[in-house]
């Protein structure tokens, strides 16, 4: 619900479980009231007549809804803009607000310049989330230097704590939990892409929060390109931070009637911990950011692992014929299967089957499939070039390029211009020509390149690059799915490279990393499952030893970490023992009936090694331990069970009490280097 009180110009925005409110000032300025609690209209209008004029340094009060640069301001602006007589800055003047339903819009303009700024918030029914972004509209000629979907304002606190993901390649979404120095703190992204380095969203604590209580802010940021978010703590003890697309260094022109409209920034209050916060992510991801569609996930088996860039029809119809032994629903050919592609120097661009592996094309593979009771699915990289490749001969000026500067190759690769239509075009034709062809059911759109030299020679605005490829990507992401209904799309970039809230409006799910060592996954896995739900978490059982760290592990291990996820196979099939495959197929069967509750259940954590999903009848329990050097004596105790309720175990059919489950837990896992345990609960009757 949106109401707005007029004399006190104050909007109150109120979702199930908490109220957002804001006002503007004397000077229009509009400044952040409260983010919390539920709160009635008269409180927020009472917390509102009792901000501070100025704060305790003389200077700006700080708390602005949306910074700007501009008199005595000295933060990170929200906006930074500058007009063609060198005049830079904003100084706010009110026209007029809209509210539609769930959706208030504020439209502000310049006091002296031609150019407006519209603020924009939505709130989502049954969510505690608020949806913001900012549109700008030129009315004359104007640089715009940074421009951030929004900003977002805290408590003042004696001490906070942000937490959020880093990583590498192979070490993607590792959770970090630092203190908030006083100044900035940059979280940012200049590779075009999400990046795996640093997740696009971040949680604020005081301090004072655990995994189930405790007052946790957070923000997730819906885009796959460059961004920059800026985390501000001043030495009065405020904390506040602003963020969207683009990075510094980058300057968009507007010509007059131009306007430039900014991604989703996401924010969430939860009073219940990180758990909480997780849970309300999840079902926010699930219900109002994910292609609409069933919760559970098909089981795929991928062939890169076994074959690698070596690939023929023979060897993957063997690989097919064993995939589909052990109950896999949809096999996807990886790399290689196209052009000149023997090895990662030659073929990217080159979108036909390579005539000497598949001399009759990928059809009668596909047809081979599709009798085996599995569907088809392939790997693609549309974004990239390789320059030993028939479109680049062809098309040389359709990379990310500047006139008089070197092209940086980088995995033997250039990345193409999706800004253009005529790239976008040819993607579009040949993707849906292939999809629609094959009657592909599964696509993985893989990026292994981050931007380098990223221009567009001769265009009037050439930085607006950085935007407009990404916002190609969705437009051909969603023409594919489009001509495909019912296609299954993962995102994937070198990895867990493109995780956010910006591809998952189109994607299904993420590739999480090309690290499969399940002993690794485990601490992946947990990052990855603080803000995406385990639907969107790409998961493969490979080989032991791993191909990528050589550590050996169980089958049940391997397969436990990856049932977790969207569980997916990716060894190589032919070298797995009778006893492997056999191990195999009833894990497979296993995990075919625990799916629906993995996939929709909601998701509790239970230390860093163990996570546990429930319905309203079914309980599914991983537990994970990596290293026999990791003992404890602490038993496992679940969470959000009935205390009224028993519980029967479908493995031992041994019957327990939920209270018991609750208060006491399961004995712990015996000491061994890469134990797991999955226990699979159903509610019973007295």
């Amino acid at each position: 619900m949106i109401r707005h009180h007029a004399e006190a110009r104050l909007w109150l925005l109120s979702t199930p479980g908490t109220s957002y409110a804001f006002c503007l000032d004397a000077e229009d300025v509009p400044r952040h009231v409260h983010w919390g609690r539920p709160l009635s209209l008269e409180q927020a209008v009472a917390i509102a007549a009792d901000l501070p004029a100025e704060d305790p340094g003389g200077d700006d009060p700080g708390g602005e809804e949306f910074g700007v640069e501009g008199g005595l301001r000295f933060g990170a602006p929200s906006l930074t803009v500058r007009f063609g007589d060198g005049v830079r800055g904003f100084e706010w003047r009110f026209r007029s607000h809209e509210i539609d339903g769930d959706r208030l819009t504020l439209s502000f303009t310049d006091r002296v310049r031609a150019l407006g700024l519209d603020l924009h918030y939505r709130l989502r029914d049954g969510h505690d989330q608020v949806e913001r972004r900012a549109v700008l509209t030129a009315h004359e000629p104007v640089e715009v230097l940074r421009f951030d979907s929004a900003a977002w304002t805290l408590p003042a606190r004696d001490d906070y704590r942000v937490s959020h993901v880093v990583g590498e390649w192979g070490r993607e979404f590792q959770l970090r939990r630092d203190q908030v120095p006083v100044g900035e703190t940059v979280f940012t992204s200049r590779l075009g892409i999400t990046g795996q380095h640093a997740g696009p969203w971040l949680m604020l604590d005081a301090h004072d929060a655990a995994e189930e209580h405790g007052e946790v802010w957070s923000t997730a940021l819906a885009w796959s390109g460059s961004r920059r978010i800026t985390l501000r703590r001043d030495p009065y003890g405020r904390t506040s931070w602003t963020g969207g697309f683009g990075h510094e260094g980058l300057v968009w022109h507007l010509a007059a009637g131009e306007r430039l409209e900014t991604p989703v920034f996401t924010g969430l209050y939860a009073p219940d911990g990180f758990g909480g916060t997780s849970r309300r992510w999840h079902a926010y991801v699930e219900r109002e950011v994910l292609p609409a569609r069933a919760a559970e996930r098909p089981l795929i088996y991928n062939s890169w692992e076994a074959t690698e860039f070596d690939i023929g029809e023979k060897q993957q119809n063997e690989l097919a014929d064993l995939a589909a032994s052990i109950g896999v629903e949809v096999f996807v050919v990886d790399d290689a299967w196209f052009g000149a592609r023997t090895s990662d120097r030659a073929g990217l661009g080159d979108w036909w089957p390579n005539p000497d592996r598949f001399p009759n094309g990928l059809g009668p593979l596909a047809d081979h499939v599709r009798s085996l009771g599995m569907g088809f699915g392939l790997w693609v990289e549309p974004e990239a070039v390789n320059p030993d490749s028939e479109l680049f001969r062809t098309h040389p000026d359709w990379i990310l390029h500047q006139e008089g500067r070197g092209r940086s190759q980088r995995r033997n690769q250039y990345v193409l211009n999706f800004a253009r239509r005529d790239v976008r075009e040819w993607a579009v034709e040949w993707l849906v020509r292939t999809v629609t062809e094959l009657d592909v059911a599964f696509l993985k759109w893989d990026m292994n390149r981050p931007f380098s030299e990223a221009g567009r020679p001769g265009a009037a605005d050439p930085d607006r690059v950085w935007i407009e490829h990404t916002r190609g990507v969705y437009e051909v992401m969603d023409r594919t799915r489009a001509a495909r209904p019912g296609l299954y799309l993962e995102s994937c970039a070198g990895g867990g490279g493109r995780a956010d809230l910006g591809v998952l409006t189109r994607a299904d799910q993420i590739w999480t990393s090309d690290n499969t060592d399940a002993a690794e996954r485990v601490a992946i896995q947990h990052g990855h499952g603080q803000v995406l739900p385990a639907r969107t978490m790409g998961a493969w059982v490979t080989d032991s030893p791993n191909s990528v760290t050589g550590r050996l592990a169980s089958i049940a291990y391997r397969f436990h970490v990856s049932m977790a996820g969207a569980m997916g196979i990716g060894g190589d099939l032919r070298n797995w023992s009778e006893e492997d495959l056999a191990w195999s197929r009833m894990l497979v069967a296993q995990y075919k009936r625990i799916r629906p509750v993995v996939h929709g259940g909601v998701q509790y954590r239970l230390g860093n090694d163990a996570v546990q999903y429930l319905t309203e009848d079914e309980v599914v329990v991983f537990r994970f331990k990596p290293s026999a050097l990791t003992r404890s004596a602490a038993r496992t105790r679940l969470k959000a069970l009935d205390p009224g309720a028993r519980y029967r175990d479908e493995a031992t059919g041994a019957v327990h009490e939920g209270a018991v489950l609750l208060g006491h837990g399961l004995a712990p896992l015996l000491s061994f280097d890469c134990t797991s345990e999955l226990v699979h609960l159903k509610k019973v009757s007295r």
